[in-house]
């Protein structure tokens, strides 16, 4: 038999892994999600749309932060049903982990002072959420719930990922600003970088797109 080479080893399709180590790189993603939003609130230069919505709703609630964001993932879930959408064990993950981080790190940190770590945190928190991404949704187990909003209306209506993703978070970035939501120049960087960043953190966690030729065998 032939070796194979070590790359391909590495680098394969992260669904074809193991189970343990799929669950693993779940978890870890998330971790990495939450660590990265409590970066971009820690900035305080302004979060992303679904992040405002949750600052906002803590502010109005007197909520904690990670659990407003573990409630909007569970009510994020309700139009699944009728959306078609089929949650997996990621999904269940992603309502929970990120959110018990951020309230964990929340306790022991505080806000940046400085201009310079204020952007370092801002850019870093990007950066990271869009591992954290790439880790998550690589090994196939599980679209989160916000996630799944566009996914479904996609499939149920016929309207583009994109479309579908700039028209909902338009919408929750507004009610989140009228909520009270912290937006700014970290909105903007983020609703900018985010799609480019996450495609790039999913192919670097061995993420392939089976509708490609090549995931097709050809």
């Amino acid at each position: 038999m032939g070796r194979v080479p070590w790359r391909r080893v590495v680098v394969r399709d992260a669904a074809e892994r193991h189970l343990v180590v799929r669950l693993s790189m779940v978890v870890a993603g998330l971790t990495l999600n939450g660590v990265a939003i409590t970066m971009l609130i820690r900035a305080e230069l302004g979060l992303g749309p679904w992040d405002v919505l949750h600052q906002g709703l803590a502010a109005r609630t007197g909520l904690g932060f990670g659990l407003v964001v573990i409630l909007v993932g569970v009510a994020a879930l309700l139009p699944w049903w009728p959306l078609r959408e089929r949650p997996g064990v990621g999904t269940v993950l992603n309502v929970f982990v990120a959110g018990i981080v951020i309230d964990r790190l929340l306790t022991v940190t505080g806000p940046a002072t400085q201009w310079w770590s204020r952007g370092a945190l801002m850019t870093g928190g990007v950066a990271l959420f869009a591992l954290g991404q790439g880790m998550y949704l690589a090994p196939r187990l599980g679209a989160g719930p916000r996630e799944g909003l566009m996914t479904g209306i996609n499939r149920r209506f016929g309207i583009s990922i994109r479309l579908a993703r700039f028209q909902i978070e338009v919408a929750i970035l507004a009610l989140g600003i009228a909520l009270g939501g912290s937006a700014g120049l970290g909105t903007i960087v983020f609703t900018l970088a985010i799609g480019p960043l996450v495609q790039a953190g999913m192919r670097l966690c061995g993420y392939r797109d089976r509708t490609a030729p090549e995931a097709a065998g050809a």
